[in-house]
C-alpha cells in the first residue's frame, strides 16, 4: 500500500514538473514572439494581391489585410512589424524602396521575389493570347533568363538584406505551381502549355532555394500547400484569368494566403 502511494506521489511529481515545464517554455515562446521586430518584403504574393481587404494608404502596392505577413503579424503580436511588400516589385525595386525599415534590431524579414524579374506576368499574358508554339517559347525565354540573369538578381538583393539586418532570421517563400494537371477545366489553355508554366515555376523555385540556402536564408516551398488546390481543381485557391480585374489573375486568394502561405511562412518563422 505505501508503495502504490509512493508511486502515486511520484508520478503526480513528476506530472507536475512536466506540466510546469512546458508552461515555461509556452510563456517563454510567446515572450519571445511578443520581442519580434518583423519586416515583410517582397512582391504581389506578399502583398497579398488577389485576397482583397486592401489598405487604401498602400495605393499600387496593394497591401492586403489578409495577406500572410499581416495574418500572421495580428495572430502573433511582434514588437513591430513593417510591411513593406508592394505588388509588381521586382528584386530591384525592394533594394531601391523596402529595406527602409530594416535595421541591426531586425529579428525576422520574409520575401517573396523573382517572379516578376523572370517576366512571369507577360508569360500568362502570351500564353492566353497567342498560340500555343509562342507561349511554350516564352516560357523557354523566362527558363533560361532564370539560369543566366535571376541568380545574380537574388544574390544581390538577398546580400542588401543581410548588410541592413545583420541578426535577422530570413524566410524566403517561394511560389505555388498554377495548374492541376487533368483537372476539371474543359476550356482554355492545353495541359501541355499548363504542364509548362507548372514546370518552370518549379524551376524558378528551386534556382531561388538555391541563393536563399548560400545566403543563409530559409526557403520555404509552398507548392506542397497548395496541392489540390491549384486552377482546375475545383477547389482552387488561385485566381485563374480575371477580365474585370486582371491585376487579381494567378494570385493566392485570400483562402490561398491564409491556408496556403500563412502554414507555410509559420513554420519557417
Amino acid at each position: 500500500m505505501k508503495l502504490s502511494r509512493l508511486a502515486a506521489f511520484s508520478s503526480s511529481l513528476l506530472l507536475g514538473a512536466v506540466l510546469a515545464l512546458t508552461g515555461a517554455a509556452t510563456a517563454s515562446a510567446a515572450t519571445s514572439v511578443q520581442g519580434v521586430d518583423y519586416v515583410a518584403l517582397g512582391d504581389s504574393y506578399s502583398s497579398g494581391v488577389g485576397s482583397g481587404s486592401y489598405d487604401s494608404a498602400s495605393g499600387d502596392c496593394k497591401r492586403s489585410s489578409k495577406a500572410y505577413p499581416a495574418l500572421w503579424a495580428a495572430a502573433n503580436s511582434p514588437a513591430s512589424f513593417s510591411f513593406a511588400a508592394c505588388s509588381g516589385a521586382r528584386t530591384g525595386d525592394v533594394k531601391s524602396g523596402q529595406l527602409g525599415p530594416l535595421s541591426s534590431a531586425t529579428d525576422l524579414v520574409s520575401i517573396s521575389i523573382g517572379g516578376n524579374d523572370a517576366g512571369f506576368a507577360d508569360v500568362m499574358t502570351t500564353c492566353v493570347l497567342q498560340s500555343e508554339a509562342t507561349c511554350l517559347n516564352r516560357v523557354n525565354a523566362a527558363r533560361s533568363f532564370v539560369d543566366t540573369t535571376l541568380p545574380g538578381n537574388l544574390d544581390s538583393v538577398y546580400s542588401a538584406i543581410r548588410a541592413k539586418a545583420p541578426s535577422a532570421r530570413v524566410v524566403v517563400l517561394g511560389y505555388p505551381r498554377f495548374y492541376q494537371i487533368g483537372g476539371s477545366c474543359v476550356v482554355g489553355l492545353s495541359d501541355k502549355v499548363r504542364s509548362a508554366i507548372n514546370s518552370a515555376s518549379d524551376y524558378l523555385n528551386a534556382a531561388t532555394a538555391k541563393r536563399a540556402a548560400n545566403h543563409g536564408f530559409t526557403f520555404v516551398d509552398v507548392a506542397g500547400k497548395f496541392s489540390g488546390h491549384e486552377i482546375c481543381s475545383g477547389s482552387a485557391w488561385l485566381h485563374s484569368v480575371n477580365w474585370l480585374n486582371i491585376g487579381e489573375s494567378y494570385h493566392p486568394t485570400a483562402t490561398g494566403q491564409a491556408s496556403g502561405y500563412l502554414p507555410a511562412f509559420k513554420s519557417a518563422a
